[in-house]
Parts: structure tokens; C-alpha cells; sequence
């Protein structure tokens, strides 16, 4: 099988420090074009937008959509359309229902969908899961603090509607909960601090529990300054299971059971080239069904305004 031929759309942040890194280092894939209305890249062939890119009869396979969630159906439509694959960075859009749609034209047009999220490819997901699969969890605490500030800078997107606010970054958490703890979770109650000039919440509490009554707890918060807070822990019968670093090291009260480099985009960028070439879609929708309860459920509360 020949080498698929790659667009990315949207060239900010995301893009350069874990998109062109990780498709230079995955076989089976190369970037042929990039489409953005703000930047280039030498040595590939440049487009304004998504629909230039496709009018102009470049020869590409896919596309890998980094824009910001709230335009991505329309991109990944148009790309379905067109008949090629699509990747879509986390969260795969702005609502739940607008991708039920995008499954199906992938499946009619044979076509790969891969709804991605990188947490769940961290190095001591797998890990986490297989233990929790043997000895069942007592009670989960979920620690996800980070400062908008170094992450998102300037990023005026993620505070309007469909932007996420804190969710942006804490969906990446509730990627890897849905992913390892054995039985799904759902939200009971939380509670939303929305920045009285912004659109989405810049912190939140989050009850959740399983159909067997698992007691999770989540707090989340946008500006964290200094060390950064990204950790899973779950009570068992074994002990205290942490998964730290956002899923890059896993420890058994203070043991550590897992700890390798980080290679989640990599590993993306590996499992699409494989689903390609098996003509399967991969989209789960769980993480973002959390976090629409949570907006359903959430108690709100005005706070400070946000600024830059």
C-alpha cells in the first residue's frame, strides 16, 4: 500500500507541535498540503481553505482537521464528500448529534472517520486498564488543572459557544476515564464557573458514577499556575492507583508500574493509517456525551471576567 497522501487543515499550535512532528515520524503517511488562511509551510503545497484545496485537484488521500471544533463538521463533510479520509482532532466538534451524520457518509462512501483522542494513546492508559479490568476501582479522583494562558494563547475560539472553555483541555481526562475504568460513567451533578464576559467555563466540579454506584469526582480549572495538574486516581482493593502526567506514568501507592516517553500523536497518526487500510471508522463519542451532560446538568455561577 502506497503512502497516504496527507492534508492538514488549520496550522496553529496543535498543528506544529504534535501534528508535523508525529506524521514525519509515522510510516504510511506523508503531508502533501496544508491549508490555512494564516501560514505555511515550505515544501508543501499551501491553500487558503479546505474548499481551494479540493477544487484544485491536488492529489491528497485525507485530511487531519485542526481548526477549532466549531467549523469541523462543515470541513469534515466537505472532505467526505470529496472521498477522502478524515482525522478529526479532539473534540471531534462542537455538539454530539452533528456527528452522527459524518458516520454515516464515511460509511457510505467507504471512507475512514477517526475521531481522535490522544490521552487515550498516552503510554500508561493500556496499563491503568488492564489492572482496573482485574481489580475493580473503590472510588476515582480526577485532578485537571493547566493555565490557559501557556496552552492557549490568544485563543479567543475556545471561550465562545461550542469552544469548551475548560472542557477543551479536560475532555482529555474524561478520554481516559471512559477508556479504562470497565464500566461507563455518567454525570450526576456539576457545577460550572462561567468568566461573566465568556461564553464557556473556565473551572468546574463534576460528580459522576457508574450503574454500580462508583463514586468519581472531578475538578477541573483553567488557571493553574506553575506545576500543572493532569492525574487520575482510583481507589481499589490493591491500593492506590495513580495515573499522573496525563496519562504518562502509572503508579501503585508510590510505585511506579509504567512510566515511557510520550508518543500519543504518533501513535494516532499510526492507528489511522491502520484503519485505512482496513476501511474502518473509529469515532466514540462518550467523552463529549460527559461533557454535554455536564452543560445539561451544571449549576452555574458567575465569576471574574477572563482576560489575556
Amino acid at each position: 500500500m502506497s503512502a497516504i497522501r496527507l492534508a492538514l487543515v488549520g496550522l496553529g499550535k496543535i498543528a506544529r507541535d504534535q501534528h508535523l512532528p508525529a506524521i514525519a515520524a509515522t510510516p504510511g503517511i506523508e503531508l502533501v498540503a496544508v491549508a490555512s488562511r494564516s501560514a505555511t509551510l515550505d515544501g508543501v503545497a499551501h491553500f487558503a481553505t479546505l474548499a481551494d484545496l479540493l477544487a484544485s485537484g491536488e492529489a491528497i488521500d485525507a485530511v487531519a482537521l485542526c481548526t477549532p471544533p466549531q467549523g469541523r463538521r462543515e470541513l469534515a463533510g466537505m472532505a467526505l464528500s470529496a472521498g477522502k479520509h478524515v482525522l478529526l482532532e479532539k473534540p471531534p466538534g462542537a455538539t454530539v448529534s452533528e456527528l452522527g451524520p459524518l458516520v454515516a457518509a464515511a460509511q457510505e462512501r467507504g471512507r475512514t472517520l477517526f475521531a481522535t483522542w490522544h490521552s487515550r494513546f498516552a503510554p500508561a492508559v493500556e496499563p491503568a486498564r488492564a489492572f482496573l479490568s482485574e481489580v475493580p476501582p473503590r472510588a476515582v479522583r480526577v485532578t485537571w488543572k493547566e493555565d490557559v494562558r501557556v496552552w492557549h494563547p490568544g485563543q479567543r475560539w475556545i471561550w465562545e459557544p461550542g469552544g469548551l472553555g475548560v472542557f477543551d483541555p479536560a475532555i482529555n481526562a474524561l478520554s481516559i476515564l471512559t477508556a479504562i475504568l470497565p464500566r461507563p460513567v455518567f454525570i450526576t451533578s456539576a457545577g460550572l464557573d462561567f468568566p461573566s464576559n465568556c461564553a464557556a467555563p473556565i473551572a468546574a466540579t463534576l460528580a459522576l458514577a457508574d450503574a454500580g454506584g462508583l463514586p468519581v469526582r472531578a475538578e477541573l480549572d483553567f488557571l493553574q499556575t506553575g506545576p500543572q495538574s493532569w492525574d487520575i486516581v482510583v481507589e481499589t482493593d490493591r491500593g492506590t492507583l495513580t495515573l499522573a502526567q496525563g496519562g504518562a506514568v502509572l503508579s501503585l501507592d508510590g510505585q511506579v508500574l509504567s512510566a515511557l516517553p510520550e508518543t500519543e500523536y504518533r501513535n494516532i497518526y499510526k492507528h489511522f493509517v491502520e484503519l485505512v487500510a482496513a476501511g474502518r471508522s473509529d469515532v466514540d463519542l462518550a467523552p463529549l456525551q460527559l461533557v454535554a451532560d455536564a452543560f445539561l446538568l451544571g449549576r452555574r455561577t458567575l465569576v471574574a471576567p477572563f482576560h489575556e
